[in-house]
Order: C-alpha cells, then structure tokens, then sequence
C-alpha cells in the first residue's frame, strides 16, 4: 500500500502548485465538488506521534502559504480487516454486549408523544446534531441540541482538535444532558 497525506481544500480562488523541492511527487487534482486536493507521497507509514507533528508542520506552512480553510488526511496502515459473520446470539457470547447505555440500559423512550432512540446522536433541525437523553434527575426524556449547522467539523486536523477540547474542556464534559458532552464525545 502506498503511504501518503492529501491536503484537502474547498473551492480556491488560486490552487497553485506546492513547492515541488519540498514536497517531491506531489499531485494535485481537483474533486467532483470543485476542491483542490495535493497528494503528497510518504516513503512509509508514519506513527500517530509523527503524524500528529508532520500535520502540524504541514498546516503551519499552508498558513504561511496563504490557505486558510483545508483538511489533512494522513494514510493508516495497510493491515487487513479481517470480517466475520455471526447468527443469532454467537455474537454476544463472543463479545458481550458493545453498547452500553447509562439510562438504565434503554434503547427507546417517548418524546412529546413518539418513540426515540437514547444516546445515539442524529442530524438536527435546530443545531447540527441532536440527541434523545434521559434526565437522570427528573427521569424525563430530553433532546439536547448540539453543534453549529453552518461550520465543518474539522477533527482531522490536530491543531484544531486540541483547541476544540482545551477551549470546551473535554476533559470533564459534564452531564449527558448538556449540549458540551455531546460535542466534546465528538471531538
């Protein structure tokens, strides 16, 4: 598998070319969506520390290019994914059950007279994303609205992931009721 990172930018007034002397092999094409992307090439594949620095680098020097909006993709590694098929409750016994839910373990609950699922965030109509929670405290069932419907999130990019959680601190997100836990387990 060939290891590589992508810039990837919507729509630029002016794509001009990277320095070939310091990115060499460098590709540059443009998605169905009118982006520009640069394919730069890597020798090998990189661990998440050198990744993490090698995107920062990169972003530093976009800014200093004049990019300002744009995401990095760094390639993983070429280990398969081996699949498997299980009937009936093999899987269970196998793995146990993977989705655990703090809301005294149920799945449905009813909101302002319809069923709705608890813990599973969905696209929004107020916000970008909402969810269906539980309220610990008054056992009633709340939609929390969460996200802004007009920004992209950006998670690929390191520098703003740890702004993201440093400024929201995802540290302690607090209660599942409130709208920073929800976008704190995004980031």
């Amino acid at each position: 598998m060939e290891h590589f990172v992508r810039v990837v930018m919507e729509k630029q007034e002016s794509a001009r070319q990277l320095d070939e002397s310091i990115f060499p092999g460098i590709d540059l094409y443009e998605t169905a969506q009118g982006g520009t992307v640069f394919q730069i090439p890597l020798q090998r594949e990189l661990s998440e520390d050198e990744a993490n620095e090698y995107a920062q680098k990169l972003a530093n020097y976009m800014f200093e290019q004049g990019y300002e909006d744009f995401d990095i993709e760094i390639s993983a590694g070429d280990a398969e994914v081996e699949e498997e098929t299980y009937d009936g409750n093999e899987f269970f016994e196998n793995y146990g059950t993977m989705w655990f839910n703090e809301d005294d373990e149920m799945d449905e609950a009813e909101y302002q007279g319809r069923k709705v699922k608890l813990g599973k965030p969905m696209q929004g109509d107020v916000k970008k994303f909402k969810v269906y929670v539980k309220d610990p405290k008054t056992k009633n069932v709340k939609k929390v609205n969460f996200g802004d419907p007009n920004m992209k999130i950006k998670k690929s990019n390191p520098a703003r992931r740890r702004s993201f959680r440093a400024r929201h601190n995802c540290d302690n997100p607090g209660p599942r009721t409130k709208a920073r836990y929800w976008s704190c387990r995004k980031w």
